[in-house]
Parts: C-alpha cells; structure tokens; sequence
C-alpha cells in the first residue's frame, strides 16, 4: 500500500492473489516468475520495482532486457504506467531516456534499465552508498536463445551482489517456450531444486475478467475451439513440445481458398515476398490482406528451380519473370503491388529487379526464423491466413517443412533446410507487414515479441 496526498492505493487492487505472498519477498533471492499471455507478470515486475524506490530504505533497482533497443516500448513504458497506477504524483520522479532511468526524489532511490549486449553494459551501476537490492529480467528466453544463458545469468548476478548481505532479490519472467528441453527450461528445472529459489506461474484464468476484458478471455476461448495446443502453449504457458512437422496445424479443407472477385474488392494492395536461390528454387509468393474478412489471402505464385528443371537463370532473367508476374497479377487483380520483400543476401537479384521494375518499393526480409515460424503458425491457428490454389508449392511445402528431429531432442529448434523455399517466402511477408497483421488478428494481450 502506498499513501501520498491522502490519496490511498491499495497492492491487491493492482495485482492478482497469486503475487500477494510474494510481492515483498526478500528471503528466496531468486524468483522466476512466468505465465501464458495476459498473465499479468509484466505489471507485477513494474509495480515491484517502482515500490522498491519509493521505500524510505536505501536500494535501487536495476531492470534488464537482452538487447537495449526494446527497453522503451516494454518495461520502461510499464513502469511509467505504474507509476501512475500508485497514484504517484509524477513531479516527484526524475524520469529520463538517455540514460533510461527513473529516480524517486524524496529517498534518491533509482531503476536503472539496460540491455546486456555487451560485459559493459552493466558496469557504472554499482553504489556503494545507494546498492542494487532488486534485478529484474524480463524476457529471460533472449538471454538463452540469443546469449550465453546460464552463465550470463551467472555474472549478471555477481555483478550486483556484492556487499549486498541484508537484501538483494534476482526475479526472472518469461513465457515457456513450447520446447519442454530448451535450455531455459532445464535451467528452471535446476533452479527449482534450490531452497533459495521460488517459481510461480500465472495464466489468463488468474486474472479477474474485468481487468482483461471480455473479448480477450472470447479470444482464447476461440483459440481453445480452434487449435487447442497452440491455446495451452499461448495462453497457459504450458512447454506442449513441438511437432516436427513446423505448421501441423494446416488443414487444406480450410486454408486452400481461391481469392475471388468478391475479395479482391476488400483489398487495398499486394505484397509480393522473394526467396531467391541459384541452384536451389526461386519463389515469388504474392498476397493480398482483406480488411473485411480481417485475413491474408494469396493470389499467385511463381516458382522455377534450376536443379529440377535442368535450367539455372541468371539475375537478370529472374528480374524478367519478377516483372511478368507482378505485371500479370496486378492486371488479374486491379490492384498495385505496394511492397516487395526479399532477403538481404540476394543484392544481386535485388537490384536486377529495381532496374526492371523502378515503381516498386523493395523492402529488407526480416529473417528471424523463430518468430517468422511463430507468426505464421498463429495466422493459421487463428485461420486468418488462406493459400490459393495456384500457390501448388507453398502448399506441397506445407507437409514438408519440418524441424530436425535430432536438435529437437537436444532442445533446438532448427528447421530442416530443405523443401522451405517457399515457406521462406511466406515467413518474409508476414514478418514485413505485420504491424498491419496484429491489427486483424484477434485480441493477444501483452504481446512484448511484437515490438519492433
């Protein structure tokens, strides 16, 4: 509970029953805390740190993601809105961005928000008339997939806990990954077996209704209907392991869907996305978004490999059949082709295209294969994304495009380079114009892997 100005605020109208007990804890110095979407984790992690620094005892706060670049639009803007949800006069706070740091006046007490790119990151923090008594991690599945894991954790730890002998609390959140053997996994696993360490784990039936809202709860419920893994895995926070089949949720009784007159007329644009290979395949994958049926619908599709067909084309020739495809299907649809997307190592085809083709705007793929995967997954689990028939080898892809079983079973999860060129494709256009795709889907609740 904090009072200011009369104004009283009591902790458990801002937080759910599971975090009464554990709110204040500074007996178990480690505390890993994870949920299914709209767990409420988030908000915790902000309401504990900005509680921290308002306390009259000395002790400041350090929060820390992966990477610097996503601090703002996450944990930074939650701890703004937690500031205000304390009913905390502003004024009294020293908030700035370069350095992120938020300090409360009256104690001097300061959250400090990092990335931990680099070993240097962190350094510069450490008082030793003002300790770090709380570090939070959020998103702790960057630090494992995209760092050194355990023993960042490791050094990140007695990095702060030096001289800290009275209190000093490590809280870790994050959302399971379906893989029940990744390795952030069996680090909790570890972790659990430790008399210092708690591990509580939230979903969305946790949480009142009214804080959530309805349509949330009927978006998890129709989840649930639809593609019941994907639901206990997105929702529950439940490791439901992975098939090595990578989209076994695709049905072609409902994603196979010509793309009519009558749909056509929802659309404003096409995209075209690009793989490009010399001896392996070369794709052009084009789709439409319906804003009225809120889906991505696709439209053609132009495929020519150079190993089956005994033929290998040049750049140049590739940029000739770019230019005849796109002519051909913005004359079929009436609609212009507002993005091209294609991957960064084809330069070469790139810009055989842009001399070809000067009206068009060619966009750098984004290649993050994990979330690529997992987007497109979500587009068919929600069956927001329809293929056309003509699109034969995006579709025989689809019964193709595995993970190799042998990484899966060490925790990895690397899908099988082969059969995929379509697939890739598919990935390039749904990662480039997602801003505009998490607008159709339905309500995801706190979705932090959307911030770009």
């Amino acid at each position: 509970m904090t009072c200011q100005n009369k104004i009283v605020v009591k902790l458990s109208n801002l937080i759910i029953p599971k975090y009464y007990s554990n709110f204040n804890d500074i007996i178990h110095i480690h505390q890993i805390y994870t949920s299914g979407r709209a767990g409420t984790k988030s908000s915790r992690g902000a309401l504990r740190a900005v509680r921290r620094i308002i306390d009259k005892k000395t002790g400041s706060v350090v929060i820390l993601r992966k990477f610097h670049n996503k601090l703002k639009k996450t944990v930074f803007k939650e701890c703004l809105r937690a500031i205000q949800r304390l009913k905390l006069n502003k004024k009294r706070f020293k908030i700035t961005v370069s350095p992120m740091q938020i300090t409360y006046l009256p104690t001097g007490n300061t959250i400090y928000f990092t990335g931990n790119d680099s070993i240097d990151d962190t350094k510069g923090m450490i008082d030793e008339d003002r300790p770090i008594v709380l570090v939070e991690l959020d998103e702790l599945t960057e630090f494992f997939d995209k760092g050194d894991g355990e023993d960042e954790l490791q050094n990140i730890e007695a990095t702060f806990i030096r001289g800290n002998d009275e209190e000093f609390v490590m809280e870790y959140y994050f959302n399971p990954p379906k893989n029940p053997k990744a390795d952030i996994m069996l680090w909790l696993d570890k972790m659990k077996l430790r008399e210092d360490v708690i591990h509580v784990h939230t979903d969305y039936r946790d949480v009142p209704e009214s804080w959530l809202g309805k349509k949330l709860i009927q978006t998890a419920e129709i989840l649930k209907k639809l593609d019941e893994k994907m639901y206990r895995w997105l929702w529950l926070g439940i490791c439901t392991g992975i098939d090595e089949l990578i989209y076994y949720m695709f049905n072609e009784e409902i994603h196979i869907k010509e793309c009519t007159k009558e749909n056509l007329e929802n659309m404003n644009h096409l995209y075209i996305s690009v793989d490009y290979g010399q001896m392996n395949a070369t794709t052009y994958e084009c789709f439409g978004l319906d804003y009225k049926d809120k889906c991505l619908r696709g439209v053609d599709e132009y495929y020519h490999s150079g190993r089956e067909s005994g033929k290998q084309k040049s750049p140049s020739e590739y940029a000739l059949d770019f230019k005849k495809f796109k002519e051909n299907v913005e004359k079929e649809t009436g609609l212009k082709v507002l993005y091209v997307f294609i991957d960064p190592s084809a330069k070469g085809l790139s810009e055989e295209i842009k001399r070809v083709c000067p009206d068009i705007v060619i966009r750098n793929a984004k290649n993050d294969v994990s979330l690529g995967i997992n987007r497109v997954q979500k587009m068919l689990s929600f069956q927001r994304l329809f293929i056309s028939p003509k699109q034969e080898h995006l579709i025989g892809e689809m019964y193709k495009y595995e993970y190799d079983k042998d990484l899966l079973d060490k925790g990895k999860e690397v899908p099988i380079k082969k059969d995929d060129h379509c697939e890739d494709a598919l990935r390039y256009l749904v990662m480039g114009i997602w801003k505009i795709i998490k607008q159709l889907l339905p309500m995801l609740g706190d979705d932090k892997e959307d911030v770009e």
